[in-house]
């Protein structure tokens, strides 16, 4: 399955989270857990190619997504897997097919040095909001908790509006906001640096 996404997102403090959890009545046993399992070459060629791939467990059901960078939103190619095989994905154990395959093999990446390099888990909860979906997300990965709001359309220009109005009307600040797996990568990254520093003080 292939649909194109056009979303727009912005960190958020934990303050700015409440605020808008209150103000669209949002209950905790609303939010619902994903967890995200995240997969690159060695020297990440997905990510250099502007593509992400991503393993999602949601309510119990795994499905497999490639995603694109277009000129407008992302085209996302999704396909589900079974517990099994979403289980050998997470072990190491490639065994792509279908659209997914076929586009990874016209970039010439090598399928069988992909490998998961990262887990996310996020508890995300859900609004219609003006002409589009309003979600509040509370991501974890690698020790760190940050806080996110999107906002999914169907029209970029109408939906980019809507989202600056709603920042506008909390006072929260616009902020340049990576993607989940770009926001793993380089905290992965910065800790990773931290203990080659830290190893040469010993």
């Amino acid at each position: 399955m292939q649909q194109l996404e056009i979303e727009f997102k912005n960190l958020l403090t934990e303050h700015e989270f409440n605020q808008l959890k209150d103000y669209f009545s949002i209950r905790e046993e609303e939010f619902f857990c994903q967890e995200n399992y995240y997969f690159d070459t060695p020297n990440f060629l997905l990510k250099t190619n502007g593509m992400a791939l991503r393993i999602r467990k949601k309510m119990n059901v795994y499905e497999l997504t490639l995603k694109e960078q277009r000129d407008v939103g992302l085209l996302e190619t999704t396909e589900p897997l079974s517990l099994s095989d979403a289980k050998s994905f997470i072990n190491g154990q490639m065994y792509f097919h279908g659209d997914i395959k076929n586009r990874l093999e016209q970039l010439q990446i090598p399928l069988d040095t992909i490998r998961c390099f990262g887990q996310l888990k996020t508890f995300r909860a859900e609004r219609p909001y003006r002409d589009g979906l309003f979600i509040l997300d509370k991501s974890m990965y690698l020790k760190k908790t940050d806080y996110e709001l999107e906002y999914e359309v169907k029209d970029a220009e109408v939906g980019e509006q809507s989202f600056i109005d709603l920042l506008r009307q909390f006072q929260i600040p616009r902020r340049k906001t990576e993607n989940k797996i770009a926001r793993l990568y380089n905290e992965k990254m910065r800790q990773a640096s931290r203990k080659n520093r830290e190893a040469m003080y010993e």
